[in-house]
Formats: C-alpha cells, sequence, structure tokens
C-alpha cells in the first residue's frame, strides 16, 4: 500500500489543478486583501507551484519585481505558460532560495510550508532573502478543522481503518494550526507576528466532481485512495458520498478555511 506518510510530492500541475488548485486563486485573493500591502513593491513567492498566488499578485498588487521559486519543474511549467512574461521564475528549494540576501520587500507562501521538512531552516532562507523592515507572511489549509473537502476523506478512511489515523494529514501537519504557526514565525525572530482564518466556499457539481480528483493519486489523500484495491475503494466512496452535504440541485457546498500568519523581518534582532 502506498502510505501517504511519504507520498506527498506534487510534481503534475494538471492533477493538482483538478484538485486543489481551482481552489487555491480563491484563497490567494483574500490573503493579500488581509495582508493590504502597498503596490510597487518588490516579491518573491516560495513554492508558487502552478501560480495561483503569482497570477493573484501580478493583478492586485502591481509589483515592482516578482519572481516565484519552485522545486518542481512540472509545477514551474504551468506557472510559466499560466503567466508568460509577467513573473520571473527560478527552481530551487524553500531551504536554500537561489537568490541573493534582501532581494524582497515580501517574500510569501502559499499551502507549503506544512510540506517543507526543516520549516525552521526555510523560514531563516526566507529572513535572507528579505529586506530589513519587509514582511514574510504565508498561509496553510485548516486540515484538521474546516478543510472540508479533506476532512470528510479522512474521517471516513479512519472509519474503515482506525491505523490510518496517524496519517491523517490533520494529525500529520501540526504547523497548519494557529499556534503552531504563531511559535515558528515568533521562533524565527519575527516581529509584528498576526495569525487570522480565511474561508472560501467550495461548491462541487455533483458527487464526481468531488470524487474524480482524488482518483489522480497525487498528494497524500489521492495516493492513499489509489493505493486500495477496487472493493475497499468502492467501499470509502460510498461512506463519503453517504455523509457529504447535498443540495436539492445534486450540488456539493463545502468551506475550505486557512489559517494565514504574518511577520516583519527586522536584521539584527
Amino acid at each position: 500500500m502506498i502510505s501517504p506518510r511519504t507520498d506527498h510530492h506534487w510534481n503534475n500541475g494538471d492533477l493538482y489543478e483538478r484538485y486543489i488548485g481551482r481552489w487555491s486563486q480563491r484563497v490567494a485573493e483574500k490573503f493579500l486583501v488581509w495582508l493590504d500591502l502597498p503596490h510597487a513593491l518588490q516579491w518573491l513567492e516560495i513554492g508558487c507551484g502552478t501560480g495561483a498566488l503569482t497570477a493573484a499578485i501580478r493583478s492586485r498588487c502591481r509589483p515592482a519585481l516578482l519572481i516565484g521559486c519552485e522545486p518542481s519543474a512540472g509545477f514551474l511549467g504551468t506557472a510559466q505558460t499560466r503567466l508568460e512574461e509577467a513573473a520571473a521564475f527560478c527552481q530551487g528549494s524553500a531551504l536554500a532560495v537561489p537568490l541573493r540576501d534582501s532581494t524582497a520587500d515580501v517574500v510569501v507562501s502559499g499551502l507549503v510550508l506544512n510540506f517543507i521538512p526543516n520549516l525552521a531552516q526555510s523560514l531563516t532562507e526566507m529572513r535572507r532573502v528579505t529586506a530589513n523592515g519587509g514582511i514574510i507572511a504565508a498561509y496553510v489549509w485548516d486540515y484538521a478543522g474546516k478543510m472540508e473537502l479533506i476532512r470528510y476523506f479522512f474521517d471516513a478512511v479512519i472509519e474503515l481503518d482506525p491505523t490510518m489515523r496517524e496519517h491523517d494529514e490533520g494529525s500529520r501537519f501540526p504547523i497548519c494550526q494557529p499556534e503552531a504557526l504563531e511559535r515558528a514565525f515568533r521562533e524565527a525572530h519575527l516581529s509584528d507576528v498576526r495569525v487570522a482564518p480565511i474561508e472560501i466556499p467550495m461548491r462541487f457539481r455533483d458527487f464526481e466532481d468531488y470524487w474524480s480528483p482524488f482518483l489522480g493519486g497525487q498528494g497524500p489523500a489521492p495516493a492513499y485512495a489509489m493505493s486500495l484495491d477496487e472493493g475497499r475503494r468502492s467501499q470509502l466512496r460510498d461512506l463519503i458520498r453517504s455523509r457529504l452535504p447535498v443540495d436539492p440541485n445534486g450540488s456539493i457546498p463545502l468551506v475550505a478555511r486557512a489559517w494565514t500568519i504574518r511577520g516583519r523581518v527586522l536584521h539584527g534582532s
């Protein structure tokens, strides 16, 4: 069986868009409204993925400079196609950003912090590439609470197989809770740290619109779904289907909550 603990790598932009990416633009826009920063700043995005946040920065914030940094060549290709000449891109890790010190006024990361193996080192890198007085900000899904797309999935998984409890993304990613986020930013010596929730509606046309992205096999939940034999996968599918809220027109209304965080860099502090 494929373990969600190890198979959470993202490398296919099209599969990501079907699963999570189609909701990423909405949360990105709310994140930027919450940040409320002036125009003409220099922005760097760590883990830009398929470019949802990058595109929102370009249209809403009118940056003087916009760079997206991403380790996956597949995701970079999707982002470059999506944005063409609107941003610059580089392939690199959050643990070793291939840019000089104090490159950006704002360094952001969307839906990525929980996948970084050494968050403290990554925040040190973000500080390094942020100008004095600049902002580091991020957001992550609330897997343990109201990221309902995935919450319904893992609640059903655990009911059918209690041994999978430790693989639940809500348990595996404690950084996706406000107290842990705030602690990590303060331990990184960031000032004026603030945390807040943002929520977006997710409405699926029908159950197949909800379920079919799990069959792509990319990410923890889809990897687990595709590791099951057909009988067990059907059992899981039917249990989830029995639990989901359904409107009279057959659509499925869910909510996705993300936790946002920001802090200020004061070099020498």
